[in-house]
C-alpha cells in the first residue's frame, strides 16, 4: 500500500510515525514535508498541499492507494472533493464538512442546531459594529477571526482598552485578513481535547488530550498554535470518554449527513469543562497540533486500518480504537519572536542526543548546508513516554534541553498539573 501524507508539520511528522508503524508495512510519501519527515517517508518537496490539480495528479502519478490530509487548509480547498472525484481513497471531510473548522459562524450555527452547548456569541461584521458591541461586552472577553489563522486568530481581552486594540488588528491591520470576527462569551475552567474518527455515520472517540495554547507558563501572553500537551487526562474515565463523544461528536455527524455534507476523518471537539457542564470552544476538521504528537504515540491499533475504514460510508461499524497505558508528554520548542514573528535560519544541534530519551517531530525545519535549521515557528516537539506523568515529562524535558538553537522558547509547566494529580496533590 502506498500513502501519500498532505503536509509538513509536527503533526503530519507524528502521523507518518504512526503509519509506519502499521503491520502492513506501507509505503509513505509527504507533501512537501520536512527533513525529519524525510527519515521516515519519501517527501515531495514542490508539491502544494492546496493545488487540489497538483496533488491529484502527483497522487496518480506515485501509485496512491490512500492520501491523509493532515493540515486544515487543503480541506477547506477542497482536496478531498477533487481526490473521490479522481477515484483516490482520502481521509478527511469534503469541502462542504470541512467549513465547520473554515468558518467559526458556520461552525456556532451548527452547535446551535445541534443543540451543543457552546459559549454565547454575537457576529461582528465591520470596525464600528465591533467597537459597539465591545462597549456592552462583560470581561474578560473572546474575540476570534471567523476564518483560518494557524491558530492564532484568538484574542482574550481582559479590558475594553485591549478589545479596542484587538479591533484594530482585525479591521484595521487586518492581520488575519478579511474576515469577519466573533465576540465570544468568556468560558473559565479546564480545557480538554477529544478527537474523534467518523465514517459519515458514527463517530468513535480517541484518547483525550489536554494543550497549552499560550506562549508563556501559567497561561500567560498570546495564544498560540499550541505549546505542548499531554495524553491521557485523569479527569476523564472511558466512561465519561463515550459520554462526552456522544454529546459533542455524533450529533454534528448526524448534522452533516442530514445536509448531505457527511464528516469523514477526524473530528477534534475544543472542550472547556465549566462548572455547567463542557461546553464545545470550537471544532477543528483534522488531527489537532500538537495533542496529536501526545496521542498517536500511545496507539496500539492499527491506523493504516483505521484510515481506510474511515473513508467508506459507515466503515467504522464494530471497530474499537486501542491505547496503551502509557503517558505521554508532547513539548513544544518555538523559534525567537513566536507567535508574532518567527526567527529562521538559527542552526539546530542536539537532535540525536534528544532523539534518545524521547520521539522527536519536525514541526518547522530545513536542511541547508547539511545543518537542520529552524523555518517555523514552532520548530520542533519532543514527546516523552512513561509509566507514569512524572516519567513521560521528564524524558520530554530531558530531550528538550538536549536541544540547541538561538532564541529557542520553551514553556516550563507542560504536564505538571497531571503529575501533581498523580502524586495526590490536586483534585
Amino acid at each position: 500500500m502506498r500513502i501519500l501524507v498532505l503536509g509538513g508539520g509536527g503533526r503530519e511528522h507524528a502521523i507518518v510515525k504512526a503509519l509506519a508503524r502499521s503491520p502492513q508495512t506501507p509505503e509513505l510519501f509527504c507533501a512537501p514535508g520536512n527533513p525529519g519527515i524525510a527519515a521516515d517517508a519519501t517527501c515531495l518537496p514542490d508539491l502544494d498541499p492546496v493545488d487540489v490539480s497538483a496533488v491529484v495528479e502527483a497522487a496518480g502519478e506515485h501509485g496512491i492507494d490512500l492520501v491523509v490530509v493532515g493540515p486544515e487548509a487543503p480541506l477547506v480547498v477542497g482536496v478531498v472533493d477533487g481526490l473521490i472525484a479522481a477515484g483516490i481513497a482520502a481521509f478527511g471531510p469534503q469541502r462542504g464538512a470541512a467549513q465547520l473548522e473554515g468558518s467559526k459562524t458556520y461552525a456556532k450555527e451548527a452547535m446551535k442546531e445541534a443543540r451543543i452547548p457552546t459559549a454565547c456569541y454575537a457576529v461582528l461584521r465591520d470596525r464600528d459594529e465591533a467597537l459597539e458591541q465591545i462597549a456592552c461586552s462583560a470581561y474578560p472577553t473572546v474575540l476570534k477571526a471567523d476564518g483560518l489563522a494557524a491558530g492564532k486568530g484568538v484574542l482574550i481581552c481582559e479590558t475594553e482598552a485591549e478589545a479596542r486594540g484587538a479591533v484594530d488588528i482585525f479591521f484595521t491591520e487586518q492581520r488575519f485578513g478579511q474576515t469577519e470576527v466573533l465576540l465570544e462569551q468568556f468560558l473559565e475552567g479546564e480545557e480538554l481535547s477529544l478527537l474523534a474518527l467518523c465514517d459519515g455515520e458514527r463517530a468513535i472517540p480517541l484518547t483525550p488530550a489536554q494543550d497549552y495554547k499560550r506562549i508563556g507558563d501559567g497561561d500567560t501572553g498570546p495564544n498560540t498554535g499550541g505549546m505542548g500537551s499531554y495524553s491521557p487526562v485523569q479527569t476523564v474515565s472511558s466512561e465519561q470518554l463515550a459520554e462526552l463523544s456522544e454529546h459533542v461528536h455524533q450529533p454534528i455527524v448526524d448534522l452533516m449527513a442530514r445536509r448531505g455534507t457527511p464528516f469523514h476523518g477526524v473530528l477534534y471537539a475544543g472542550l472547556m469543562m465549566t462548572v455547567d457542564g463542557p461546553k464545545v470552544l470550537e471544532y477543528n476538521t483534522r488531527f489537532g497540533d500538537p495533542e496529536t504528537q501526545a496521542v498517536l504515540p500511545r496507539l496500539k491499533s492499527d491506523l493504516v486500518d483505521l484510515f481506510m475504514k474511515a473513508t467508506v460510508e459507515g466503515g467504522l461499524a464494530n471497530s474499537e480504537v486501542e491505547f496503551s497505558d502509557e503517558w505521554a508528554v508532547t513539548v513544544v520548542l518555538a523559534s525567537a519572536g513566536y507567535p508574532e514573528s518567527a526567527s529562521k535560519g538559527d542552526v539546530i544541534t542536539g537532535l540525536e542526543e534528544a532523539a534518545l530519551c524521547a520521539e522527536v517531530t519536525h514541526a518547522g525545519t530545513v536542511e541547508l548546508g547539511g545543518r537542520i535549521v529552524t523555518a517555523g515557528g514552532r520548530v520542533l516537539n519532543l514527546t516523552g513516554t512513561g509509566p507514569d506523568p512524572a516519567t513521560a515529562r521528564r524524558r520530554a524535558y530531558d530531550a528538550a534541553e538536549s536541544v540547541k538553537f538561538d532564541g529557542k522558547q520553551i514553556r516550563t509547566d507542560i504536564a505538571e498539573r497531571a503529575v501533581r494529580r498523580a502524586e495526590g496533590k490536586e483534585t
